[in-house]
């Protein structure tokens, strides 16, 4: 046996070595170990150090390419993790998933959660979410649910800190509808147009405020319970919807709604999570949504 001491790298090291030589890079192999490319660095210098030789060569142009050393280092050292990696011992389930009920009014639902969805399911890969509906004038909701993501008063029906957003409310239509009509220059322009209706939201608060105070609430045409379906009938032609910015600003972005008149009012329910079940996932989802419902609030 050699007198000479045994010179062993470190395990992360190795690993860094390896990660560096398949990406190229430091930025690459520090995504795909979860580090900073500094740290990566810093590893990868170690060993380098550890062995008294240098295993890249750093090319500004093309990233980092194997020396001589590297190139007969690199194979030993992916059979020494191989073997590493096939111990039984070192073979674990990976994490555990945890299951997240979550139910919503369905406009809510598909206007401002789904399509945001992806950024939730990329940051917590480990929950599987379950999505369902309910129908808010009917207060039938999921039983099982673990949040709510209800419509309602303020404070009455949601606690003031549970409010995902404080809407605003205003007058809007398919630019079909407008075609060949006279301009819209007042909002008393808006009677000579068919108002479409929902008991989830009078035109009383945006009346009041336009000054048509007396003005009853529209008695012809469809009774939308549901607010996704107002907005689907002013998409339509078929009326001007009193709807809320936040639902529809994807429409009115694309230019299939128009927004007539610059008044909005503040709406007098709102979108509220109730919490059912405390859990990670609970916590992790609420926190995420309420972020983003701020960042749609200050769009």
């Amino acid at each position: 046996m050699s007198d000479r001491p045994i010179r062993l790298p470190s395990l992360d090291a190795l690993l860094a070595f390896d990660a560096v030589a398949r990406a190229g890079s430091f930025e690459a192999a520090a995504t795909e170990l979860a580090l900073t490319a500094s740290a990566v660095a810093k590893r990868v210098a170690g060993l380098e150090e550890r062995l008294d030789r240098p295993l890249f060569v750093r090319q500004s142009a093309r990233g980092l390419s194997l020396t001589p050393a590297g190139h007969e280092y690199l194979p030993q050292v992916r059979q020494a993790l191989a073997l590493l990696q096939a111990m039984p011992l070192h073979q674990r389930a990976g994490p555990r998933r945890e299951r997240l009920r979550v139910t919503s009014t369905p406009t809510f639902a598909r206007q401002l959660l789904v399509p945001a969805l992806p950024g939730f399911t990329t940051a917590h890969p480990q929950v599987e979410l379950e999505l369902t509906l309910s129908v808010p004038l009917l207060d039938e909701g999921d039983a099982g649910a673990d949040l709510e993501i209800r419509h309602g008063a303020v404070p009455d029906d949601i606690a003031a800190d549970a409010v995902l957003l404080r809407d605003r409310l205003t007058p809007l239509a398919a630019p079909t509808l407008l075609a060949g009509r006279p301009p819209l220059r007042a909002p008393a322009d808006l009677l000579a147009l068919p108002l479409l209706r929902t008991p989830l939201q009078p035109w009383a608060p945006w009346l009041r405020a336009a000054g048509l105070p007396d003005v009853p609430e529209p008695e012809a045409g469809p009774r939308f319970v549901d607010l996704g379906l107002t907005l689907a009938a002013a998409l339509a032609g078929q009326g001007v919807a009193l709807a809320r910015l936040s639902l529809a600003r994807h429409e009115l972005a694309e230019g299939r709604l128009v927004q007539p008149f610059a008044l909005a009012v503040p709406a007098e329910r709102h979108y509220g999570l109730v919490r059912h079940r405390a859990s990670p996932a609970a916590e992790a989802f609420a926190e995420w949504l309420h972020a983003h419902c701020r960042a749609v609030e200050a769009a």
